[in-house]
């Protein structure tokens, strides 16, 4: 039996996307980010962004444009987002209209900004369903962005909706959002990781996306001219708050991320090990190492190779046997 059968005949199993999601507005920063998508491979998303991308009164040639990169021979491995506009603005039906029945087949997601409601982005949901199916692609999936109370309020039942696969924490509107009652140091390090209410917010967050098995995004890091602070910032997202993937902001940005959210070698390595004693095992519990494992480290395990995977990390022959 295949480890995805095995292991979770009675859990949830799982979305994996890859650790970085990275952003892009302008056409000479979507055209680079896709050029560096080639480069690198398909290691981290990109999101093309229409809210704060495209300038206003100019809407409509933004979102042709988008859709006309979208279907470009560029989009080797078809993991390209869009960001609309937020459900209340009026160029948001526009956005869906114009890039919906034109990308339907080649649209990796749609990203709903500044939401305030499960019920909101059921509606939206509704409405991107309506336009998809129509030219044949049923249940696209739907990115969240929690970033105003409303949304902190009912995340749990924003990351339960099934169409759902990703909630990202918008960071500087949530701390915007208390009108200076959190200082402007919240929104970097080491301050966000510090305050308690910005704290709270993220581990709300990734605590609903894992009850239903949904990916975490981490806010954005400002800093983008050191390395090593967005290498500690990913780092800290992951280990102290439980999330799984990160937006970039700069092309710089990117490996950082990627390097800091994949699994380390140590633990591939421990996983194939223990996997595969345990497949041999019929997954009953074994013995590796002087420490007992059964399923609920084997899922943990199988985790890490899945992640492993997202990230294009070289991996041994017996692992692919394993997932």
């Amino acid at each position: 039996m295949h480890p995805s059968q095995a292991l979770f005949q009675d859990q949830l199993q799982p979305v994996f996307l890859p650790v970085c999601d990275h952003y892009a507005g302008s056409e000479k920063l979507m055209r680079k980010s896709m050029a560096m998508q080639k480069d690198y491979g398909a290691i981290f998303d990109i999101t093309f962004d229409c809210e704060d991308g495209a300038a206003t009164g100019n809407e409509t040639a933004h979102a042709n444009l988008v859709s006309s990169l979208i279907n470009s021979d560029d989009n080797l491995y078809q993991r390209i987002g869009v960001r609309v506009h937020n459900a209340d603005h009026p160029a948001f039906e526009q956005d869906l209209e114009l890039i919906l029945p034109a990308t339907a087949n080649t649209l990796a997601y749609i990203v709903l900004p500044k939401v305030t409601s499960a019920d909101q982005v059921s509606s939206a949901i509704g409405k991107i369903n309506a336009l998809s199916t129509a030219v044949g692609r049923a249940s696209l999936p739907v990115h969240v962005l929690i970033e105003t109370h409303e949304a902190l309020a009912d995340v749990a039942a924003i990351a339960a909706l099934p169409q759902v696969e990703c909630l990202s924490f918008g960071i500087m509107d949530f701390v915007s959002s208390h009108f200076g009652a959190i200082p402007s140091t919240a929104m970097r390090s080491p301050g966000q990781f510090n305050h308690p209410l910005v704290m709270r917010a993220k581990i709300e967050i990734a605590a609903a996306c894992h009850r239903f098995g949904k990916v975490p995004s981490h806010s954005v890091t400002t800093e983008f001219k050191d390395p090593a602070i967005v290498s500690s910032d990913a780092t800290r997202a992951k280990m102290e708050c439980g999330y799984t993937r990160m937006w970039s902001i700069h092309p710089d940005q990117i490996k950082p991320i990627v390097k800091a959210m994949s699994p380390r070698n140590i633990e591939v390595h421990d996983a194939v090990n223990i996997l595969t004693l345990a497949k041999q095992n019929q997954w009953g519990p074994i013995q590796f190492n002087g420490h007992l494992h059964d399923r609920a480290s084997y899922r943990y395990y199988w985790t890490v190779l899945k992640r492993a995977q997202m990230s294009r990390i070289a991996l041994p022959e017996l692992a692919q046997e394993l997932i």
